[in-house]
C-alpha cells in the first residue's frame, strides 16, 4: 500500500483577530495564499505537480466566502489547472484537510496534494456565519437535546466540573504554555516554520512574563445567570488568561507519496500513519479528544507510550487537562513548543498549524511517533499518528 509523507510545512505569524491586530490588515485570501507561495517555493515542487489543494475555513462567509482555498491558490500563483475546496469541521478543518490530502494519496488518488487552512477572525468574527436571529440547528436537534446545547465557553466550564479541575490548575497550564511558546521562539525552534509577513515576524499572543498571579486575578469569561442555574456545579473557572484568544493566521503542510518523494529528492518530515475521526456529547462538545485519541491509537496498534511528543490543541486548558487525566498522558510530551493559549487559534488555520508545529518539533527532538488531536464544535474530534522517516 502507498504511504503518504509530509515534505514541507509553514505558517504566518499568529496575530490578534481584532481590528488592531498584526494581520487584521491583511485579506484572509492573501493570508492563505502566502504560506501556499512559501510552501511551493520552500520545497521546491513545480505547482503542475499538485493534484488538489484542500483547505479548512470556519466561518465560510464575507471576505471568506465562496471558496476561499481556491482564490488563495489562485492569488499565490498556482496554475488555473491545479484544483481547490474548502472544507469545515469546525476548529479541526484544517486537520481534516490533512486527513483528505493524505487519504487521497495513500488510496492513488493524488500523487500530490495540499492541506491547509486559514481563519482571520478581526476581519471575519466568530459566528458571522449566523445572521441574528436565524437557527443554524433546526427543530429535530430542539427535540432532541429540549434543555438546549450550550456554547463552547460553557462546555468547558462544565468539563472542569466534571474532572474537577481547578482553576489554580487551569492558569498554571496556562502560564506553561506561555512559557515553552517564548523558550522556542528564543531557541530558534519556529523559525523553519514560519513566514513572516509584511514584517509580522512573531506570535502576537506570546506573553513571556506571564504568571500564576496575573492570571488569578482576571474574572469568568463566560458567567451566566441562567447557566449558572442550570449546571449549579460550575465554579466558573474559565478565563481570558486560560482559553485560546481569537486569531488570524493562515497554515499549510505539503503531503504527497513516499515514493515521489524519491523521486523528486526530497527528504520527508514525517509519514502520516494513522487516523481517526469520532463524535461525542455535544453538550460537553470538547471532550472527542479522549475517544478519538483512543481510536487512532488502535487504529495504528500503539499504546500511549509508544508516543514521543503529543499535540493536543488547547482550545481551554480544561480541555488539555481532561484529556490528560482520562489517557495518562504525560504532560511533559505535550505541546512542547506552547500551544493555542499562547500561540493562538486561528479557527480555520490551527489544525495544520499544529501539524506544521508537530513535524518540525518530531524532527528537532528526535521523536519516532507523534499523535494530534484536536476537539471541534458540535461535538467532534480528529486525531493522527505521525511517524519519522
Amino acid at each position: 500500500m502507498r504511504d503518504a509523507v509530509v515534505v514541507e510545512a509553514v505558517r504566518t505569524p499568529i496575530g490578534k483577530g481584532k481590528p488592531h491586530g498584526a494581520l487584521a490588515h491583511v485579506h484572509p485570501v492573501e493570508l492563505l495564499a502566502h504560506t501556499l507561495r512559501t510552501l511551493v517555493e520552500r520545497s521546491g515542487v513545480d505547482p503542475e505537480l499538485i493534484d488538489d489543494v484542500i483547505g479548512g475555513t470556519v466561518d465560510q462567509v464575507g471576505e471568506q466566502a465562496m471558496n476561499t482555498t481556491r482564490y488563495a491558490a489562485l492569488s499565490a500563483g498556482l496554475p488555473e489547472s491545479v484544483p481547490a475546496t474548502t472544507v469545515d469541521r469546525q476548529c479541526g478543518s484544517s486537520q481534516q484537510a490533512v486527513h483528505f490530502a493524505a487519504q487521497g494519496v495513500i488510496s492513488g488518488a493524488y500523487d500530490i496534494a495540499v492541506a491547509c487552512g486559514v481563519e482571520s477572525m478581526s476581519r471575519v468574527p466568530m459566528w458571522s456565519n449566523v445572521p441574528e436571529g436565524k437557527d443554524p440547528f433546526g427543530p429535530g436537534i430542539a427535540a432532541r437535546y429540549p434543555e438546549g446545547l450550550v456554547p463552547q465557553g460553557i462546555s468547558a466550564e462544565l468539563i472542569a466540573a466534571k474532572w474537577s479541575i481547578t482553576r489554580e490548575l487551569m492558569d498554571a497550564f496556562a502560564v506553561s504554555s506561555h512559557r515553552r511558546a517564548a523558550a522556542a521562539w528564543d531557541a530558534g525552534l519556529f523559525d523553519a516554520e514560519v513566514a513572516p509577513l509584511e514584517g509580522v515576524t512573531r506570535d502576537e499572543c506570546v506573553r513571556p512574563d506571564t504568571n500564576a498571579e496575573v492570571l488569578a486575578g482576571l474574572r469568568p469569561a463566560y458567567h451566566d445567570p441562567g447557566f449558572a442555574e442550570r449546571f449549579p456545579q460550575i465554579e466558573w473557572n474559565v478565563t481570558a488568561g486560560n482559553a485560546s484568544p481569537v486569531n488570524d493566521g493562515a497554515s499549510a503542510v505539503l503531503v504527497m507519496a513516499g515514493e515521489t518523494a524519491a523521486r523528486l529528492g526530497l527528504r520527508p518530515l514525517a509519514r502520516l500513519h494513522s487516523f481517526a475521526v469520532t463524535g461525542s456529547d455535544p453538550l460537553l462538545m470538547l471532550t472527542g479528544v479522549v475517544p478519538a485519541t483512543e481510536k487512532v491509537l488502535r487504529r495504528a496498534g500503539l499504546v500511549l507510550d509508544d508516543i514521543d511528543l503529543f499535540e493536543v490543541n488547547e482550545a481551554f486548558s480544561s480541555v488539555v487537562l481532561a484529556w490528560q487525566q482520562e489517557t495518562g498522558a504525560d504532560l511533559d510530551k505535550v505541546n512542547v513548543h506552547g500551544g493555542a493559549i499562547a500561540l493562538g487559534h486561528p479557527l480555520g488555520a490551527s489544525g495544520t498549524r499544529l501539524t506544521t508545529t508537530l513535524v518540525h518539533a518530531m524532527r528537532e527532538r528526535g521523536a519516532r511517533y507523534a499523535l494530534q488531536t484536536m476537539c471541534e464544535a458540535g461535538g467532534l474530534a480528529n486525531a493522527m499518528i505521525l511517524e519519522r522517516v
